[in-house]
């Protein structure tokens, strides 16, 4: 967990910060410094005397809260000094939030790889899979999320959904897209669009179709949402086009079939270009009776 130093009261030290902020006490506080799970943003172990200073950020290496472990492998599809690429499944978050700390993409990696300071470049949603770029050095990742801000990343997602022969594909879908805090699912409303996807049809069979969606933006929801309003939703979405009700933690039954399959960029720092493509099959159009059963 990332943790950000404030300005205007000061400690002398980040210990006296910590013990005064969380819920901890003092004697847990002391044994994360003690055993190194309290890091700088150069990974460097924080001590019980490091000075305070406001903006500085911390990690905490600490045993993570017991979840529902999702079942699927995190594999790493490349990686070098500057950058780690990853093919995340269904279910797995990309980044602690909320009641998903242990179980994500970036805390399954920091583990795995022993890279303690790795940050997320950019994120997908928990129940999409496919691939993610994460940073290796703290100090260089403004410059890779910058590619996702100002649109230098090429994307393309695959989608499997009903078919309907009447919707003329390919086609580029325009809107205007909100989404409120609090609020599951992201709407729809009049005004400049903020919100471009590409949706064409690779293929069909037995009322099902598989997609490739192109987004030119990165409005969230926005391709679940496009797919939705097309009359088409993604497979196992329960969010488009109605709320369902939550699904039961640990049930992995019916992942949204919706894969970030490519991730193509010049790299910032090296002038490598980069092409990653993920091997993952959409189950919803592998195993059909599978799914349908």
């Amino acid at each position: 967990m990332r943790l950000r130093l404030p300005a205007g009261d000061m400690w002398a030290t980040v210990r006296d910060h910590l013990v005064a902020r969380l819920a901890a006490g003092p004697g847990v506080i002391d044994t994360m410094l003690d055993e190194g799970r309290i890091v700088d943003v150069t990974g460097r172990p924080v001590t019980r005397d490091t000075t305070y200073a406001p903006g500085m950020f911390v990690w905490f290496h600490r045993e993570l809260p017991d979840e529902e472990r999702v079942p699927f492998p995190l594999d790493v599809v490349y990686r070098d000094e500057h950058v780690v690429v990853a093919d995340k499944p269904h279910f797995l978050a990309t980044t602690p939030r909320g009641s998903h700390v242990a179980e994500t993409a970036l805390a399954r990696l920091r583990r795995q790889l022993g890279i303690p300071a790795l940050g997320a470049a950019h994120r997908l949603d928990r129940l999409t899979a496919g691939l993610v770029l994460f940073t290796v050095r703290p100090q260089e990742r403004g410059a890779y999320q910058s590619l996702f801000r100002d649109r230098l990343v090429a994307k393309e997602y695959e989608a499997v959904a009903p078919y309907d022969p009447t919707l003329a594909l390919p086609r580029t879908v325009r809107s205007r897209i909100v989404k409120e805090r609090g609020v599951p699912a992201a709407r729809e409303v009049p005004g400049e669009p903020n919100a471009v996807s590409r949706v064409e049809l690779l293929e069909h069979r037995d009322g099902r179709a598989r997609y490739r969606l192109t987004p030119s933006t990165g409005q969230t929801h926005q391709l679940r949402v496009h797919m939705s309003a097309l009359g088409v939703p993604i497979l196992g979405d329960p969010l488009y086009p109605v709320v369902t009700a939550p699904v039961a933690v640990g049930d992995f039954r019916r992942p949204l079939q919706l894969l970030a399959r490519t991730l193509e960029f010049t790299d910032p720092i090296t002038g490598r270009e980069h092409r990653f493509v993920s091997p993952r099959v959409l189950r919803a159009w592998s195993s059909y009776d599978e799914w349908a059963g």
